[in-house]
């Protein structure tokens, strides 16, 4: 009926103490962030554009991604009581699921957008109309809903009569089905299958996008132009390797090869350390958003 987070109980209090304050800052650091980019996207008339538009929404899932998990690691850090319900754990994951496979399906349509920018800028309006962008959002919303009810289906579909400490600091899937009742692999297996196609797909398209914008912008650009050019995807990129390797260590790994000391630092980085990131590397790399910050923090 309960599961126990293991967490970092076994941290003296001190230490606690110590990662507390510093889980608190970067979360706030990350709501402020993303808070401000979803902000000045959706009300600055100036950054009305696709690619605002997607990173508007990139930044909505980072929030929603961070208040899922890293609040009740907080609470944790401070009561001596990480007990948490069975149907808390089985909602946690599926928001989870939910807004992870949403963000690689984004990750993939902010790529395609800057192919489509670079490659075909006469005929960008036309293809990335509004329209077309509400629809890969919505798109990218939908799968992940129903994507998080499959893999939350597959993680819970045997009873569970085995200990219940979960040794990380929130409901991850496979420990989760580690601790099942009845042979585990089958639902190891068909999530490895579905985080090779969640994951792998978009990266396909990822990278066949920056391949031919590699090839546009050595074929015409100057060198002036390609350094613009590169500044522009170097952001995109950088995000998408956070995210991407982080998130393929957790999901596409043998469990052999897993475990506590190993575990935690990948679902630290890609709940808390990518969504803090991601608005700093677009913010500091980006002229426009710098310059909308400022006008919003002016007003």
């Amino acid at each position: 009926t309960e599961f126990i987070l293991v967490g970092f109980e076994q941290s003296s209090s001190s230490t606690r103490a110590l990662l507390f304050a510093l889980f608190l800052a970067l979360y706030s650091l990350a709501m402020a962030m993303n808070g401000l980019i979803i902000f000045i996207t959706w009300t600055d008339p100036r950054l009305n554009s696709p690619m605002y538009f997607f990173l508007g929404h990139l930044s909505f899932l980072d929030v929603c991604f961070i208040t899922t998990t890293i609040p009740q690691m907080l609470i944790h850090l401070v009561v001596r009581n990480h007990t948490v319900s069975f149907a808390s754990c089985l909602t946690q994951m599926y928001l989870v699921f939910c807004v992870g496979v949403a963000e690689c399906i984004l990750l993939a349509f902010m790529a395609y957008d800057r192919y489509v920018a670079i490659c075909h800028p006469l005929n960008y309006a036309q293809i990335m109309s509004r329209q077309v962008c509400v629809r890969l959002v919505s798109s990218a919303w939908f799968f992940g809903l129903i994507n998080g009810i499959f893999l939350e289906y597959m993680s819970f579909r045997n009873p569970f009569c085995r200990d219940n400490h979960i040794e990380n600091f929130f409901c991850e899937a496979p420990i989760v089905i580690a601790l099942s009742c009845g042979d585990p692999q089958f639902s190891l297996r068909m999530i490895f299958a579905d985080a090779i196609m969640v994951l792998l797909s978009p990266m396909v398209l990822i990278v066949i996008s920056y391949a031919r914008i590699l090839a546009s912008i050595l074929g015409r650009a100057s060198s002036s132009g390609r350094g613009k050019t590169f500044s522009t995807c170097a952001s995109h990129l950088t995000v998408v390797i956070f995210f991407y390797t982080s998130a393929m260590f957790s999901y596409m790994n043998p469990r052999s090869t897993h475990g506590p000391d190993k575990d935690k630092p990948f679902s630290l980085l890609y709940t808390i350390i990518t969504p803090m990131c991601n608005p700093i590397i677009y913010s500091f790399r980006n002229k426009e958003m710098k310059g909308a910050m400022m006008r919003a923090l002016g007003r």
